[in-house]
């Protein structure tokens, strides 16, 4: 462009002018940037020439192609050109660019040229561009370092000499200047710029003027060519479309970031001049210098600026260097050997380049990593950018500093959540000397790209059996939300490995654990086994994904695993996967499989009868009575012995049977009985199991069976001969021979002897002692089952029963009857009973919940862009599926119907019951329900008639006047308690004084009156005596240790129950311990190793280091604890290396505890993926291990919310009895909870196991809610600290009432919050506060943050090939994967409202709906983490009203802790304590069903007492 022009333009102006002509721009956005440029310059007659234009353009009196071709020639006049000499400069841009607006997009479609609308607004609101270090970071992409180090280099072949390259250099500057048109013909492209030719070929906007070989410059073919390429643009016209971006840089060209490189000094050399610079003293300058060196020289440069043939700043760590985009630096040179960033003694130095690698050389014994250049001329050390460059090199450097954080932080902690790393991260500070002071999580998902591959060269260098740091839960998370691309040109980075890096590997194994001999003993024996039994099978042969660059590269040929291949000539024994090619997205896969199992995945079946499936085999064989039969009935003749091939065998014997499949083990059983009939010789067989055959499984003694209830009669022909089955009864000292060296072997195996020491339920996997009646006594009779007896006794325990017939002969259709017996309890007329919610509805149509959808149709989709994504009506965490509890009434009439002869039919007992209403099912709805307590009914003389087979169980429901205790009282003082106040009158909608039949308790059923009882006391007495019954024994607290205590969940909810009192708890983290210690300032709380405190106590240390106490055999009555098992949550192959952490693992320790000790009671908590880790080898070997200890023992998964907390918390939980005591059944829902949450069964080795609970999900309150557990908290802000503050309010409802407690004081403690990032900050204040909302509600909108600085608005530039356009035609897509394309790092965007990294996987991960997440008031919480974070694995944390993350206290009140609970340290070990904890109300639940046990038993030791006095007394 000529300099001479009639108008005083300035520099900047000026440039900026004939970088539009270089930049490839399309005619229309050239003309409308000139336009911008010299609007301010032009005179005043081209001024109003220019107005009427766009007033005739605009009421379409001229169209777009007239008015750009007008304007045009307008501002040529003014700049004194010829008239359409752009126009070559565009097309001659655009050919050798590959360009035509500067869109570098690949699909046609989404060639960016420009909507009128779009530059208008571009013009309106520059800022709305994208974020600073947006298109640097971009991608944190293709960079890499290994454990050598990392460089970096463009695709350039075999390097040419330096002398060549000084002449190439040269040819270079003279391209650049001619525009690379060298007579009229295109020079053939330098290898630097194939990718660019590449990107030409796609896009053919315009097939005629592509199709020309030359540049005509004939002026026909223009008007033509500019004619097309306006109609394109009027088409596109109405279609959103992306900004246009720099070819080179692939920045966008209206961002406001976008900064010039300055201009270099005068006295700046050339590459070549300046390193024969004697101030570097490294060369003379004769050439043969060069030559002489084989390595390149190294210097350091300081005050450097990295910039494109364009001018622009740029990143060089985006994947730019490797796609051959050519990158120059200016800077000022030193010598090697000087450390000090100032300019002095330095070389000033421009154009450097361009650069053909970077790399990164490891920390140098500090926090800095040294990041290096390469050009051919020589390495380039880097030490202080320039100033304009500085914010640039920041992110470079952030992003290096942060790996280093990552690698650390999962070294020592590799079972760290994502939210464990997002606070390391916000917790770190940054080296000074860094241009940036903090790290958030918007820094960590910037640079997730590049953090990952450091991990993976990370683990690359590892150890074959070392579990890679990539599979660990923290890493999962961080790819799938930052969408990273695993197993990226991992060849190309090899080659440039250079210095060695000093990230050190930490070596340290699993620390041993401590264990009794017997312990270790079933994990060496079922370990070793397995060991061999996968060297046998070769080990599992890891497939491939195929599809990642590591997968699709040859074998290395280096490395020890390819040595030993065949083809390599090694002996091919190890079969392990070159180390170069070890697939990292497999790894990730399988690890995340090995968490997510889902329990629909196996087929619901009903528990078979196994004696349905045996199929057995008939022998030939003699058969013989022994003697005359000892009873004959009917045609039945009883014996007492038969001889089987000459064996005897008489009644109680044990015999085997063959089966049909001889690969199936011979069956067992015990005869019942003998007999002949029309059958032939019969025998009735109990059947026993084998051990492999339960929830054991593989991992049981071979030898070991187990009593089932199942049995049969059949031929005994059957017979295979007798075998020796022994009662293994457990020894009178047994709780003092813990720890002891035992033999695992019971008995010697000959073949026929087997022995057994549980009955075993299999529908429920229950372990127990054989009830009496199953063990042969001495006088066996001629016909016995135990099998048979069962389930007669079930039988009739499950049919209700009338007794005591009332006289009402005047009645013709039904018998009236005083009680009725059903499942083991008696029930009388006045008795208070639960039935079905389907059991009837009530008069009142309540206003239910109408199933809302949350989606509005007419949303401007330009302003919510990602709305689109809220398809499912289905809001997380809403209680709208919740079934209602169930129904309370009152038993009025006992009765059957009589048959026609006058006799009562009673087949069928049924019930004629008065309704109770609870306050929802009333006309004031659901929000009566909010303010009353949780068993307040009211009564109501509706009467409606059931049958009693679908009675769900008994309640007790008192007129509250009648008590003569305090409704708190009573109401706490057992389960299954209400009370009502007042009647309810449906049809009036009226609430009124009870009628006096109602207040009385009980109706004494006697001969025809139905006695009314008289005045009040009466049913307070009939309570009182009915307390006092259940209150006959009194039960003594267990002394208990708790391990893993964490803050004291389990505990608290035990000491609710009244069943234990902890005397020592053991937790390693300090600030769990403390909080142990605040709010049981009786116990021993030991801070230290589990594992060094078992080895003191075995060695028979009565103190630990510290003086304290420590627990010795016998002491401890009760065990409870929840080993953290993340140790082998990710391990998929079993190795060596894996076997030993699953060996050395702290359940392990803890079973070791549990069998030095021997306690009456055992508990292990975990998380619900306990039952299946490993197939459930985990769950097995821990059952296995109780087993061979002697406790009865059963394992269940109970869901939290259905004891009492608004929160959804599925909890594996594994219980243990000692001989002699009861082992406990897990307890009945309280709650109903949301069906989805409460899938409980367990698929172990294809058959599903459920806990023992019978009321499915159904409960008998109805559910808790966010509103139940915090409306009353008073408003807080973002980031509270205040440790103590006052309620400023009453408790709204009956949780709140409960969880406030009696506390003298009335002082909130912990009511506070994390303070969340100014970003994270402005995206909460913007999500609405409407159930269900969460990110995808968030506007697209610039905004100012509280810190100061501006958001950018997302940009979409690319076409979504799953979603589409929006209404409004705009672009889905953020990135180019969206087409289906290999991410591109340059499309990175940060400081957004909408995070960018959520639009982009949100297709693979069902749009991360709940991120950014608000609870529901009506709803309940996802699982309480650890650390509320709005993109963590719980996203929903946001308050339903206010602006911020949930605090401590709302938490901990998720949990079920009393506000008096105390919490210790920062916000953050708070968080960590409430999160990782047991709810109490879960515990407290399952410790009344441990206290129940414990009451049984007492009542059975003393009606036995009382049996033996009575015949000692007889005697």
């Amino acid at each position: 462009m000529p300099s001479k022009t009639s108008l005083s333009l300035p520099d900047d102006v000026r440039k900026r002018l004939q970088m539009l002509d270089e930049d490839g721009f399309s005619e229309e956005d050239q003309v409308k940037e000139k336009l911008k440029l010299l609007q301010d310059f032009l005179h005043d007659d081209v001024q109003t020439q220019l107005t009427s234009l766009e007033k005739k353009m605009t009421s379409s009196e001229i169209s777009m192609e007239v008015y750009i071709s007008k304007v045009k020639t307008l501002l040529g006049e003014e700049l004194h050109l010829e008239n359409g000499s752009h126009v070559d400069g565009v097309e001659q841009n655009g050919k050798t660019n590959g360009f035509i607006n500067g869109s570098h997009t690949d699909e046609p479609d989404d060639v960016a040229m420009g909507s009128q609308e779009e530059e208008e607004e571009a013009v309106k609101s520059p800022t709305a561009s994208k974020g600073k270090g947006g298109r640097r970071s971009k991608a944190n992409a293709d960079t890499k370092k290994s454990p050598a180090s990392t460089r970096v280099t463009r695709n350039s072949g075999k390097q040419p000499s330096i002398l060549s390259m000084f002449s190439k250099v040269q040819k270079r500057k003279s391209e650049d200047l001619n525009g690379e048109d060298v007579n009229g013909q295109i020079e053939p492209k330098k290898e630097d710029d194939l990718e660019e030719s590449r990107e030409e070929k796609r896009l053919k906007v315009d097939s005629d003027e592509k199709s020309a070989p030359e540049e005509s410059k004939s002026e026909t073919i223009k008007p033509i060519s500019a004619a097309k390429v306006m109609t394109w643009i009027i088409q596109q016209c109405v279609m959103a479309t992306p900004p246009p971006k720099c070819p080179d840089c692939r920045q966008y060209l209206d961002d406001s970031d976008l900064k010039f490189f300055q201009g270099d000094p005068d006295n700046a050399l050339d590459e070549p001049e300046m390193l024969t610079d004697e101030r570097l003293s490294l060369f003379e300058s004769n050439e043969d210098g060069f030559e002489s060196y084989e390595d390149l020289p190294q210097h350091k440069i300081t005050n450097f600026s990295v910039y494109d043939k364009r001018g622009h700043l740029c990143p060089f760590d985006s994947g730019l260097i490797e796609k051959n985009v050519e990158l120059y630096f200016s800077c000022v040179v030193k010598p090697i050997y000087d450390d000090n960033p100032c300019l002095d003694g330095g070389v000033p130095a421009k154009k450097l380049g361009p650069i053909n690698a970077w790399w990164i050389t490891g920390f140098d014994g500090g926090e800095r990593a040294l990041i290096g250049f390469t050009t051919a001329f020589a390495d380039y050390i880097l030490m202080q950018s320039s100033e304009e460059y500085a914010p640039i090199f920041a992110l470079m450097q952030e992003k290096i500093y942060m790996s280093k954080i990552v690698v650390e932080f999962l070294q020592k902690n590799p079972d760290a959540t994502y939210e464990d790393l997002l606070n390391k991260i916000e917790t770190t500070v940054p080296p000074s000397g860094l241009n940036f002071n903090c790290f958030t999580e918007d820094t960590l998902l910037r640079h997730a790209q590049f953090v990952v591959e450091q991990v993976e060269s990370y683990d690359e260098a590892g150890d074959s059996d070392e579990q890679p740091i990539i599979v660990t839960p923290c890493m999962r998370d961080l790819i799938k939300l930052a969408g990273v691309t695993l197993g990226k040109r991992r060849a190309a980075r090899r080659q440039a490995i250079r210095h060695p890096t000093k990230i050190e590997k930490d070596n340290k194994g699993p620390t041993k654990a401590t264990t009794t001999t017997l312990v270790y003993q079933i994990f060496d024996a079922f370990f070793s086994d397995q060991i061999e039994q996968n060297d046998k099978e070769g080990g599992l042969k890891r497939q491939r994904c195929g599809v990642c660059e590591v997968c699709q590269s040859p074998d290395c040929g280096k490395c020890t695993a390819c040595k030993d291949m065949i083809k390599f000539g090694g002996g091919g024994r190890s079969k392990q996967a070159c180390k170069q090619r070890r697939c990292p997205n497999l790894a990730v896969k399988e690890a995340e499989d090995d968490e997510n199992i889902e329990e629909e995945d196996v087929p619901a079946e009903k528990p078979k009868k196994v004696a349905q499936t045996k199929r057995k085999k008939q022998t030939q064989c003699k058969l013989a009575w022994i003697g005359e039969p000892v009873q004959s009935q009917g045609k039945k003749h009883y014996y007492s012995k038969v001889s089987v091939n000459d064996e005897v065998l008489e009644v109680g014997d044990c015999v085997s049977v063959s089966s049909e499949d001889p690969s199936i083990p011979l069956y067992l059983a015990r005869i019942g009985s003998l007999w002949e009939d029309n059958n032939g010789k019969m025998f009735h067989a109990h059947w026993f199991l084998r051990g492999t055959h339960t929830v054991l499984g593989e991992s049981s003694d071979p030898l070991e069976l187990v009593i089932v209830n199942e049995c049969e009669d059949m031929l005994l022909s059957y017979v295979h001969g007798k075998v020796n089955i022994m009662y293994k009864a457990p020894s009178n000292n047994w709780c003092m021979e813990g720890g002891l060296d035992v033999d695992l072997k019971v008995i010697e195996d000959d073949g026929k002897s087997f022995f057994y020491q549980f009955w075993y339920d299999t529908e429920f996997a229950r372990f127990e002692t054989p009830p009496k009646t199953t063990l042969p006594s001495e006088k066996c009779e001629f016909r016995f089952c135990g099998s048979c007896a069962y389930t007669k006794e079930k039988e009739e325990h499950e049919t209700p029963r009338a007794l005591e017939p009332l006289d009402n002969a005047d009645s013709d259709t039904k018998v009236l009857y005083a009680l009725a017996c059903f499942k083991g309890e008696q029930f009388k007329v006045g008795d208070s009973v639960y039935l079905p919610p389907e059991a009837f509805n009530f008069s009142v149509k309540t206003a239910s919940p109408v199933k809302r959808s949350h989606r509005k149709e007419d949303v401007d989709e330009d302003l919510y862009p990602e709305y689109y994504r809220k398809s499912s009506d289905y809001i997380k965490g809403s209680n709208l599926d919740a079934p209602e509890p169930f129904r309370v009434c009152r038993i009025k009439e006992i009765f059957c119907h009589r048959r026609s002869n006058g006799k009562a039919d009673t087949s069928e007992v049924k019930l004629r019951l008065y309704k109770f209403y609870r306050p929802e099912n009333t006309h004031k709805g659901v929000k009566a329900s909010y303010h009353t307590d949780i068993n307040q009914l009211y009564w109501s003389d509706e009467e409606v008639t059931y049958s009693m087979s679908e009675v769900l169980g008994r309640c007790q429901v008192e007129y509250a006047e009648d008590l003569n205790e305090s409704i708190q009282d009573y109401s706490s003082g057992a389960p299954d308690r209400f009370y009502f106040l007042e009647a309810y009158n449906a049809k009036s909608k009226s609430f009124e004084d009870p009628p006096n039949h109602a207040r009385s308790a009980v109706h004494k059923g006697k001969g025809k009156g139905k006695g009314k009882g008289k005045g009040k006391g009466k049913a307070a007495q009939e309570l009182q005596e009915s307390q006092t019954e259940a209150q006959a024994p009194k039960v003594s607290k267990y002394r208990t240790l708790d391990v893993f205590s964490g803050c004291g969940g389990l505990s608290e909810g035990f000491h609710q129950a009244g069943i234990s009192e902890t005397l020592w708890a053991i937790e390693m983290w300090e600030p769990a311990a403390q909080a142990f210690r605040l709010n049981n300032p009786g116990t021993t709380v030991f801070t230290e190793d589990c594992n060094v405190l078992l080895k003191l106590v075995m060695a028979g240390e009565k103190t630990n280091s510290l003086g304290q106490k420590l627990p010795q055999r016998g002491d401890v009555e009760m065990l409870c604890g929840g080993p953290p098992c993340q140790g082998f949550s990710g391990m998929n192959r079993f190795n060596s290396r894996t076997y030993s952490k699953f060996k050395n693992s702290l359940v392990v320790s803890y079973l070791s505890y549990c069998d030095y000790y021997r306690p009456k009671f055992f508990l292990l908590e975990n998380v619900r993926n306990f039952v299946s880790f490993k197939n459930s080898m985990v769950l097995k070997l821990t059952l296995r291990c109780l087993v061979r200890m002697g406790y009865q023992c059963t394992f269940g998964v109970l869901q939290a919310g259905q004891y009492g907390v608004a929160q959804t918390r599925r909890r594996a939980i594994i219980l243990a009895a000692a001989p002699g005591e009861k082992l406990p059944r897990y307890p009945e829902p309280l709650h109903v909870f949301a069906p989805r949450a409460c899938s409980l069964t367990v698929a172990v080795d294809e058959k599903k196991y459920v806990s023992n609970v019978t009321r499915g999900n159904g409960g008998i309150y109805r559910t808790i809610t966010v509103r139940d557990t915090m409306s009353d908290l008073p408003e807080i802000r973002n980031g509270a600290a205040a440790l103590e503050i006052s309620y400023n309010g009453e408790p709204q409802s009956w949780f709140q009432r409960q969880i406030r407690g009696t506390q003298y004081q009335p002082i909130l403690r912990d009511h506070i919050c994390k303070d969340m990032s100014a970003l994270v900050e402005g995206r909460m204040r913007h999500i609405p506060l409407a159930p269900g909302s969460d990110w995808r509600d968030l506007p697209n909108l610039e905004v100012r943050l509280k810190d100061g600085t501006m958001t950018k608005k997302l940009r979409y530039t690319h076409h979504d090939k799953k979603n589409g356009r929006s209404s409004t035609g705009a672009l889905r897509g953020v990135c180019t994967c969206s087409g289906g394309k290999p991410c591109d790092p340059a499309d990175r965007q940060f400081n957004t409202l909408i995070p960018w990294c959520l639009p982009h996987t949100g297709n693979r991960h069902n749009h991360w709906a709940g991120l950014y997440g608000r609870l529901e008031w009506d709803g309940f919480f996802s699982t309480t983490v650890t650390n509320p974070e709005p993109m963590g694995k719980q996203g929903r944390v946001l308050h339903p009203e206010q602006h911020r993350v949930v605090s401590v206290r709302e938490c901990a009140r998720s949990q079920g802790f009393p506000d008096t609970y105390r919490f210790f340290g920062n916000v953050l070990d708070k968080h960590r304590q409430v999160g990782n904890a047991v709810p109490p109300p879960l515990s407290r639940a399952i410790g009344l069903e441990l206290k129940k046990c414990v009451m049984q038993r007492m009542k059975e030791e003393n009606a036995a007492e009382i049996k033996q006095e009575g015949m000692e007394v007889s005697d």
